[in-house]
């Protein structure tokens, strides 16, 4: 049995999605910790704050991460901990948590300083996100390469993000490749491209001074989808990755290749289960959106599911 957790990226989060959280004992004091970790009024920020207000970056990503960190605490609050973690994108920061890389304050503290950094890099220029569902990958990454558009996100199950420049986006939601559907990200910027090197710099800075452990569970990168060993090589990979391509879908094509028999999404939970769904036929996926879902998911942990 391996049951690994994954833990999600940033435009996952919905308005009010931490309600349900604060009746955890414990969970208002995690997360006030948490907001003064990141600089961010988390409480506030999950439970009250719009649509509009958390999808500005330097506030998304660190909710994410502290609602992913919050959730893990809840499931492995017996003891009990997966054999694995993988992270999409932000998520990995949650991961290298989870593994004990960093210590919960070291990966909220970098959050904080990677959502400002990238938010400054986003507002340089007038770019965005889409995602890019089916079609032919090769007619895809070609409709991109003609419009000068990066594919971000290789997202496996079909679906292919590109980030570039709003103009370029309109141009390739107009006439998408045949078989596509091309859906505009509600993201502030082009993630996961050069557009993104100032902010590596400024986290690479934030992260050098912190203290990296390796890593006691299987941890796998979002760079190649590899298994990494070295916690300072998990770090540098992590920072990196701002720049560059999320490969999610050589992630999952490690997961079957490991063995994966099982996979818990953290909250906010339901995007990874969901390609995990199609590209992972057959293996179970728990998706932990509130405290409800935990039963399941602490099932399929122990072993108990049917």
């Amino acid at each position: 049995m391996v049951i690994i957790a994954v833990f999600p990226g940033q435009g996952a989060q919905t308005p009010g999605f931490l309600h349900p959280w604060l009746d955890l004992d414990g969970a208002r004091e995690r997360l006030a910790a948490y907001s003064d970790q990141a600089q961010v009024d988390l409480i506030a920020a999950g439970t009250e704050w719009d649509a509009d207000r958390i999808r500005d970056t330097q506030v998304a990503q660190p909710l994410i991460v502290a609602a992913s960190l919050l959730s893990y605490a809840a499931l492995t609050a017996d003891g009990a901990r997966p054999a694995g973690t993988a992270g999409h994108s932000v998520g990995e920061l949650a991961a290298l948590a989870a593994a004990g890389v960093l210590t919960e304050a070291d990966a909220l503290r970098l959050v904080g300083i990677r959502g400002r950094a990238m938010a400054e890099a986003a507002a340089a220029a007038q770019t965005g996100m889409s995602a890019v569902i089916g079609g032919d990958p090769s007619a895809v990454l070609a409709r991109l390469g003609e419009l000068e558009l990066t594919p971000a996100n290789h997202n496996g199950a079909g679906q292919i993000v590109a980030a570039g420049p709003l103009g370029a986006l309109a141009e390739l939601a107009a006439t998408p490749p045949r078989g596509t559907r091309v859906i505009p990200l509600q993201v502030a910027g082009a993630f996961h491209t050069g557009y993104m090197a100032p902010a590596v710099d400024t986290l690479r800075a934030a992260a050098a001074a912190v203290e990296a452990s390796d890593p006691t569970l299987t941890l796998w990168t979002n760079s190649d989808g590899s298994v990494v060993h070295s916690g300072r090589a998990a770090v540098d990979l992590m920072v990196a990755q701002i720049a560059s391509p999320v490969r999610w879908d050589l992630c999952m094509a490690s997961f079957a290749e490991h063995g994966v028999t099982g996979i818990i999404e953290l909250s906010p939970a339901g995007t990874l289960t969901g390609l995990a769904k199609r590209a992972l036929r057959g293996v179970p996926a728990v998706a932990v959106k509130t405290p409800d879902d935990l039963a399941a998911a602490t099932a399929l942990l122990s072993g108990e599911a049917a």
